[in-house]
């Protein structure tokens, strides 16, 4: 490990593949998870794991895009349960070995534009 875009990379196929060893590879030992919408953390990797692999319901992700620098990066995922389709946005943290430190995920709920702006935008 080393390039934080290829651990990212290799972390959501993993999660995708539901290869949950391949995954806690992807992972520092005392990596840290939190998400601010929901106000949770979760620490340490065999924790982490369990959080991901426990997930309730029938789930699929895709990634949109990782940009990355140094030791951060940033994901954008489209993320499916169900029916139901959702974005994130995960931001992480590169140890010294190049294994994922930090994780900050957003996952923001869809919302109708103020009226006023229809002039301005397209919608789809």
């Amino acid at each position: 490990m080393g390039d934080i875009r290829r651990t990212v990379e290799t972390y959501w196929a993993t999660a995708q593949a539901r290869d949950w060893h391949a995954f806690a590879a992807t992972l520092a030992a005392d990596v840290s998870y939190e998400l601010p919408q929901t106000r949770e953390r979760v620490t340490g990797r065999d924790n982490v794991v369990r959080f991901n692999a426990e997930y309730p319901g029938e789930w699929s992700l895709e990634v949109e895009r990782i940009v990355a620098d140094g030791d951060q990066a940033v994901s954008w995922i489209r993320f499916t349960i169900g029916e139901e389709e959702t974005q994130g946005i995960g931001f992480f943290t590169a140890a010294s070995d190049g294994r994922i430190q930090t994780i900050t995920d957003f996952w923001p709920e869809p919302y109708e534009p103020p009226a006023g702006r229809e002039h301005l935008v397209e919608r789809w």
